[in-house]
């Protein structure tokens, strides 16, 4: 893999990441924004009660990692009070992940956290036998952005769940909305529930309403910047590569999402010229991916041409997919006005 010399602009697109098992397992932590994330760092909205709540529902499923007596998975009524397993539910912005990870910080025990993406590569790259063999035995299992999307890759994740729940583990998860899908709430909350429908009833569901929460201080678009702006910036970050937008869509194409996270290791920020609207909902939503890792390692994003909230059209945005696209205008338009900041 091609290094990024610090103070020396590179190419994005050089960069060929591979990673192994062992790798994956590596990265089965909370992202480094959320890397001290608590219950009582997150922030809850007074106007939307249900956020304050979820952080006391949280509490509670924490507490139960240290309950006595007959144990989480008791059969016996009393004793079933709180799930083995829990599913946050809300729109996107509204802290799931923060308070996914607080949830994972003050678990007790062998745990991990991941993107769906991640654990389905792990069971890509060591086999379905090994990957249970090595999460075996966890306290808590963490999986953000349970995609709904693949039929094939839900049934994978909801059996693997099945069998880790069976030797005593936890398990916490939010999703994205599946396709066609456009209610949030209950209605996206119902699809996570069917897709696992072996594991639904061990779930309790956690409704998170309010707005996101990046758009509280943060109004306009996504920062776009002219030549001479672009030049500058780049020559100011320590670590940086340069490409033309259209370079990296058709490199993003050649990586697995899961090795997204190596493809930006140790880059502090990417530079993207000619930026234009997807026509394409392939890279589209390749693209979504993409900025869910830079936001996870708090990459700065400079562009020029169209600004980076307007990359997605109308008709995409009023698809399927719109809550995917929501999410990646929202975190994008933080990532440019952090960078120009």
């Amino acid at each position: 893999m091609t290094t990024v010399v610090p103070g020396s602009p590179s190419s994005l697109v050089v960069r060929t990441p591979t990673l192994s098992g062992e790798e994956i397992v590596n990265h089965l932590v909370p992202p480094r924004q959320f890397s001290s994330a608590t219950l009582d760092s997150y922030r809850p909205d007074r106007d939307y009660p249900s956020q304050g709540a979820a952080v006391a529902a949280i509490r509670n499923f924490v507490a139960a990692f240290t309950a006595k007596g007959g144990g989480l998975f008791s059969r016996r009524r009393e004793k079933a009070e709180v799930r083995p397993g829990v599913y946050l539910d809300g729109g996107f912005g509204v802290g799931k992940t923060h308070l996914l990870a607080a949830l994972w910080h003050a678990a007790p025990g062998r745990k991990y956290f991941g993107t769906f993406i991640e654990y389905t590569a792990l069971v890509g790259a060591l086999g379905y036998a090994p990957t249970v063999s090595l999460l075996k035995g966890a306290s808590l299992i963490c999986i953000d952005e349970f995609e709904l999307d693949d039929p094939g890759d839900t049934r994978l994740m909801s059996r693997l769940l099945s069998d880790l729940v069976a030797t005593g583990s936890r398990i916490a998860a939010t999703s994205n909305t599946p396709p066609n899908a456009l209610g949030e709430g209950r209605f996206a909350a119902q699809d996570f529930l069917r897709e696992i429908d072996a594991l639904s009833a061990q779930f309790t569901t956690i409704r998170i309403d309010g707005l996101d929460y990046r758009r509280r201080d943060l109004e306009g678009h996504a920062v776009t910047l002219d030549e001479a702006q672009f030049e500058a910036a780049i020559e100011g970050s320590a670590v940086a590569t340069v490409d033309d937008f259209d370079a990296v869509i058709a490199h993003l194409s050649t990586v697995h999402p899961s090795r997204y996270v190596k493809l930006i290791e140790g880059i502090e920020t990417i530079g993207m010229r000619g930026v234009h609207p997807f026509k394409s909902q392939t890279d589209a939503l390749r693209f979504v991916a993409f900025v869910d890792r830079l936001y996870d390692a708090q990459v700065r994003v400079f562009g020029t041409g169209t600004s980076l909230d307007q990359v997605f059209p109308e008709e995409m945005l009023s698809g399927g997919y719109r809550k995917k696209y929501l999410r990646a205008v929202s975190r994008l338009i933080a990532l440019t006005t952090d960078a120009a900041a």
